[in-house]
């Protein structure tokens, strides 16, 4: 598979950077329907709105190794990538380090990690730094300081689960494979570096006790200065609820701020995430303001015995889910059309 991915890529030619620019577009799309259409290829895609948001908050720099350990699509590499190029003032040097020594990723599937090589070379990346490797088989205790990263942004897998051998390489053991990965991206992440890292909100209230252990180890080795509480919808195709955690690794955690995001709408297929949708946080994160959808909490005020996050407004009260007559009956003319499908295929097999 590999083999032929490369020979594929090397036998492309374009005839302009805009040509090739155009095509990581479509590239990206096609990743994206594969999602929707219920292949394989869709789980890897993070959307893009929400990339970069991420990608603002935690403002990565040139000069900086960027690392994703669960890749997928490599679509944080490139939205970073696509950022930073577009720098004023860059050197040739510059060019030099986001093209060599700034993004590296890992990936455990071998089509996600075709996808995030060939992802990578279309936006521009010349020599991708992928690895197809299971990052958690990697034990926490081999990792050196050569081996850290200034800034990790990554979604890893939801509802994932590891077998006893793999969790032996965490101190805090678990079978939830997204819990695995917060240790690892913790662990390798070097003194003052940055982390935006997607996770299921249960994270923040689970009472078992790696749960509480893995937010205790958060909140102690590093600053959690933003939670992004996610709505319904935000991932297409999964029905898990995810919030963003913002961390710097170093110092403790004082103060927790939190962002409820409510765009106002149901969000799904045909009314998917957009920037407009995130533009309030990015903007009232740079300051920690209080708003209707945001709140500050202290960590004294945390519950030392649960250490218990749960996103719980004291501004809004219960999150509502705005649904309009046209959303619904969108929803209603798509499952119309899966049943249809579904019903065409019955008769055939009959």
């Amino acid at each position: 598979m590999f083999e032929q991915a490369f020979k594929n890529i090397d036998e492309l030619r374009f005839r302009s950077q805009t040509e090739k620019h155009e095509l990581s577009h479509l590239y990206e799309a096609k990743i994206k329907n594969m999602g929707n259409a219920g292949r394989n290829g869709g789980e890897y895609y993070t959307p893009r709105p929400l990339i970069r948001a991420i990608v603002k908050v935690v403002k990565p720099k040139i000069g900086e190794r960027i690392y994703d350990g669960a890749v997928g699509s490599a679509g944080f590499l490139c939205e970073v990538f696509e950022s930073l190029k577009s720098k004023p003032g860059l050197t040739t040097k510059d060019l030099k380090t986001l093209q060599e020594k700034t993004f590296y990723g890992k990936e455990k599937k071998s089509l996600a990690c075709v996808i995030a090589i060939m992802n990578m070379i279309l936006h521009g990346i010349e020599t991708p730094n992928i690895v197809h490797t299971n990052t958690l088989t990697e034990n926490l205790a081999d990792i050196q300081e050569k081996d850290r990263f200034d800034v990790v942004l990554a979604n890893p897998p939801f509802g994932g689960k590891e077998r006893k051998e793999v969790q032996q390489n965490f101190p805090i053991r678990t079978g939830e494979t997204a819990f695995l990965f917060l240790q690892h991206f913790i662990k390798i992440l070097k003194a003052g570096g940055r982390g935006g890292v997607v996770i299921k909100n249960t994270f923040l209230s689970n009472t078992d006790n790696a749960s509480a252990s893995l937010r205790k180890l958060l909140l102690e080795s590093c600053n959690l200065y933003a939670v992004l509480d996610c709505p319904g919808g935000t991932f297409q195709g999964a029905g898990v609820k995810t919030v963003v955690l913002f961390f710097e690794k170093g110092a403790p955690t004082r103060k927790v701020w939190f962002y409820q995001l409510d765009p106002g709408r149901s969000l799904g297929k045909t009314n998917p995430l957009n920037d407009d949708d995130l533009a309030e946080f990015v903007k009232l994160q740079k300051t920690n303001a209080d708003s209707p959808k945001s709140w500050t909490i202290d960590a004294t005020d945390i519950d030392q015995a649960t250490i218990d996050l749960s996103v719980k407004n004291p501004n809004g009260g219960e999150e509502v889910t705005h649904r309009s007559p046209e959303a619904i009956m969108d929803e209603i003319a798509e499952l119309d059309q899966e049943s249809a499908k579904v019903l065409q295929t019955i008769r055939e097999l009959l």
